[in-house]
């Protein structure tokens, strides 16, 4: 029971240290992307579509290290990391379009921005696993 509880939390945390990696690869790309074309390659097409033939290759790296990392986790854990995915998820479509539609309709001053989105998904994701492990510790 010990070994096997050792091996598996070994395996989290070598999945841990595979996710994060890809991650901030994916975040490299997406920086590359959306900098390099302005202050490297002054908007050169062919570098610009081969940046973003790596960022998408890089994602789908990330996709199959997040898929990896949730096999690996016990079941509480999954349980926490799903509901905070689904809490992520809600968040985006019904945030996300509220947004759209303010941006629509002109109440923002300015246009709508996957940015805003993008870190509105992340807060709400850090935040679900937070209240998720402290909930079931």
């Amino acid at each position: 029971m010990n070994a096997e509880h050792t091996n598996l939390k070994d395996r989290v945390k070598k999945n841990t240290r595979n996710l994060a990696i890809w991650t901030f690869a994916w975040v490299i790309t997406v920086a590359l992307v959306s900098f390099g074309a302005k202050f490297l390659w002054d908007f050169n097409e062919t570098i610009s579509i081969a940046a973003i033939i790596l960022n998408l290759i890089t994602g789908i790296g990330l996709i199959l290290a997040n898929r990896r990392y949730i096999m690996e986790l016990d079941e509480l854990q999954r349980k926490i990391f799903m509901d905070a995915m689904a809490m992520a998820l809600g968040v985006a479509v019904v945030g996300g379009l509220a947004y759209s539609m303010m941006d629509i309709t002109n109440i923002i001053k300015g246009d709508a921005e996957i940015s805003i989105v993008v870190m509105m998904i992340g807060i709400t994701y850090m935040v679900s696993i937070i209240i998720g492990n402290f909930r079931y510790k």
